[in-house]
């Protein structure tokens, strides 16, 4: 420890803080808007929260009655009260992120002199079945599980009650009690229906919004979906005890009745739902991942049968979540249309591929993004998730994904790029033609606003393939700083550890001297490397590792990225989602006005039915009409880029695939190596607690559960009994796991 003062950081940014000046109406009309929001999902939530009490039925019963007459229905009445808030804030969000603008992705605040505590960055638990989860996560699921508890509650008080007025034997009593609270144990699983599809919808505006990215909000899907299923199992548990008991179960099963609930169709969408559970727990998931992915493809027969099941004007209480989410999937469709061609492809010494693809310059996306690819040469079904290991700043027709060797998969990746190579070299010998590997591309996802850049101290800790999005981070930072753009970070520690060392080149891929020659005058970057299954330096360390390099495609028009994603353009998105929504309203109005009112449609699985069908024809018909003229927009754009400036396209790819490796000797000064240790991070944090003194330290981690939970333990702990003089310690994580 050297003796500068423990109360100040240690290097002092007197250009930190970038501040950029909103108009005043800008700032009236987002501070509107997001006021608007907050009021209408409270009361959304309370509406839900209340639903049991015996006041809200009433007031559902006068609202239903006083519009049931109206052109939609009691459907309709059901929509505006539980659908329609959600798609109302949809509506919101987009006309705040439009006024946002470019404000909404670079605006940084200077530096607090006061260091505090927030609750989305607090880890409350760090073991267990839910990982680590913030305060902010344990309070949600404290509201979850309490709505639960209390609904449950008092439907069981309402159906005890109910009791007294009938005379049953004791054989009817429990039937009774057996239906209702099944009945009741399906009303709660809707409602939690209602939340279930919002996180899973990668592009969604919601998640933009409050600046969830979708690797986070997978999370809270993989909860919803255990208490929703959960909720669900009961639901048909209780109905099939009863009818055992009442000796009738067959023939209640096999049931499907116009005029109330359709059974068969219930038992369907519950079988597909038991199995997409089954599969998703984390043993099978972890070991047999395509049955898991294939099996969560039985959501669509879910869905539709479900609807079939309650009938139209009960699916209309979960449906506005479920159309967000269609919005979502079909965009993704569209997107992944495209083929993209791989730019060029290395095999580092590791076994690790890094893959270079082509994109448009008008796609943005941050350095911690993820990216969902398909090779068709390997499958076209399976679509696995990325970190892009380039910054947005690195080039603006190319980002780079690093791929590590781990599963089936990826074998067969790594195999095909090895043979591509030597089919080049054998093509030079006139042997035969080269090999060509495309792939399909979603995304980029992540994070709205980049917040590695909103912490002026910065520790990324790593594990394995884990370094990846901090290559992105560390290239970001250093454009950033060469370019004089917003950028907070002044401190970064970067612990990283791995199992052999043959990894270590992984580092290398990014040049910091070429970024910015002058980076250690304005960054103080520190390097901690632990090599666990090694006791010693090999003896070729230092030596620079070959890598396989191939260029597998040459630059063609039409092979970048897809624009179509939900993260590209506020007002074409914007445009999207609603015109989807007002083309659904005109499609249900045109369906009662000419069919099911002169017919007399009355069936509640066939107005289910239609129900569906009118939320898919209006994405199709009426989202797919922006998504025409945006993709024609997107393609007019590109070709302008690729007319005007084709040959810094080339350039950028040149400098993207031939990276210099030098770099390794660069970084010898700021990196310490370690042979057969791991990292001690209750000696990493009491260093960094004194040397850094009084600030806020921004703490990400990329790697297996058991390093986050260590990572989360220790600041925990530092931040419960933390000294005036130390530093506040935020937690993030950035692991991808489905």
């Amino acid at each position: 420890m050297d003796g500068q003062s423990v109360d100040e950081p240690l290097l002092l940014s007197r250009d930190a803080g970038y501040v950029r000046k909103t108009p005043l109406f800008v700032s009236l009309a987002k501070g509107s808007l997001k006021f608007v929001i907050w009021v209408v999902f409270i009361a959304w939530v309370a509406l839900i929260f209340l639903s049991p009490t015996q006041f809200v039925n009433q007031v559902l019963e006068k609202w239903i009655h006083a519009t049931s007459g109206s052109l939609f229905g009691i459907t309709g009445s059901l929509f505006m009260v539980f659908s329609a808030p959600i798609l109302v804030i949809a509506f919101l969000s987009v006309a705040y992120l439009i006024i946002s603008g470019e404000d909404q992705e670079l605006h940084q605040k200077k530096a607090s002199k006061h260091p505090s505590f927030r609750l989305w960055t607090f880890p409350v638990l760090v073991d267990g079945p839910f990982g680590v989860v913030s305060a902010t996560e344990f309070i949600g699921i404290l509201l979850f599980l309490l709505f639960v508890i209390w609904a449950v509650y008092a439907y069981s008080m309402q159906i005890l009650s109910s009791l007294s007025q009938y005379q049953f034997s004791l054989k009817q009593k429990c039937c009774y009690i057996l239906e209702v609270l099944g009945l009741r144990f399906g009303s709660i699983g809707l409602y939690c229906l209602a939340f279930l599809f919002l996180p899973v919808a990668r592009g969604s505006v919601l998640l933009r919004l409050i600046d969830i990215p979708f690797e986070h909000a997978t999370r809270y899907h993989v909860w919803l979906g255990h208490l929703t299923m959960l909720l669900f199992t009961l639901h048909g548990l209780f109905y099939v005890i009863a009818w055992a008991i009442e000796g009738n179960l067959l023939q209640e099963i096999l049931e499907w009745k116009d005029i109330g609930v359709a059974i068969l169709a219930g038992v369907i969408s519950l079988s597909a739902g038991l199995l997409m559970w089954l599969t998703s727990l984390y043993p099978v998931r972890k070991q047999k991942f395509e049955l898991f992915f294939y099996t969560h493809q039985l959501y669509v027969v879910f869905v539709i049968f479900l609807a079939l099941h309650v009938g139209d004007f009960v699916f209309s209480i979960a449906a506005g979540g479920i159309f967000l989410f269609i919005l979502d999937r079909f965009l993704r469709f569209c997107q992944s249309r495209r083929t993209v061609d791989i730019i060029s492809a290395k095999c580092l010494p590791c076994g690790t591929v890094e893959l270079i693809l082509s994109k448009p310059a008008n796609l943005q996306y941050n350095a911690l993004s993820f990216v969902f690819l398909q090779v068709r040469e390997l499958s076209w079904l399976q679509w696995h998730p990325f970190s892009v290991s380039s910054s947005p700043l690195d080039g603006k027709y190319h980002l780079s994904v690093l791929v590590k060797v781990l599963g089936k998969w990826t074998a067969k990746l790594k195999e095909n790029i090895l043979n591509s190579s030597e089919a080049e070299l054998q093509k030079e010998l006139h042997l035969r033609p080269q090999t060509k590997i495309t792939a399909s591309v979603e995304g980029p996802y992540g994070h709205g606003l980049p917040y590695h850049l909103m912490y002026e101290n910065l520790i990324l800790v790593a594990g394995g393939i884990g370094i990846s999005p901090f290559l992105a981070i560390l290239s970001d930072i250093l454009h950033r700083v060469r370019e004089g753009k917003p950028c907070l970070p002044r401190n970064i520690l970067l612990v990283w550890a791995v199992q052999r060392s043959n990894e270590l080149p992984l580092l290398s891929t990014v040049d910091m001297e070429s970024i910015c020659s002058f980076f250690s005058d304005r960054i103080n970057l520190e390097i901690h490397i632990y090599v666990t299954r090694e006791l010693d330096p090999p003896v070729e360390e230092g030596k620079i590792h070959k890598n396989m390099n191939s260029s597998l495609s040459p630059m063609s028009d039409g092979c970048s990225m897809s624009v179509l994603v939900g993260t590209g353009n506020n007002i074409f998105s914007g445009l999207y989602v609603i015109s989807s929504t007002l083309g659904f309203v005109i499609l249900i109005g045109l369906l009662d006005i000419f069919y099911i009112n002169p017919f007399g449609i009355s069936a509640w699985w066939y107005k289910g039915l239609l129900f569906v069908i009118c939320m898919l024809a209006s994405v199709f018909i009426f989202g797919g009409l922006v998504v025409g003229i945006w993709h024609l927009w997107g393609r007019n754009a590109t070709r302008e880029e690729r007319e005007d400036d084709r040959m810094r396209m080339l350039q950028d790819n040149e400098t993207a695939a031939h990276k210099d490796q030098s770099s390794q000797q660069n970084l010898a000064s700021s990196t310490n190596t370690y042979y057969g240790s791991r990292p001690d991070f209750k000696e990493i944090f009491g260093y960094v607690s004194e040397k850094w003194g009084r600030v806020d330290a921004g703490v990400i981690v990329c790697g297996p559960p058991t390093l986050q939970s260590s990572v989360a333990t220790e600041i925990r702990l530092l931040n419960v009994r933390r000294q005036r003089r130390h530093p506040i310690f935020h937690f993030n994580s950035h692991s991808f796991d489905l």
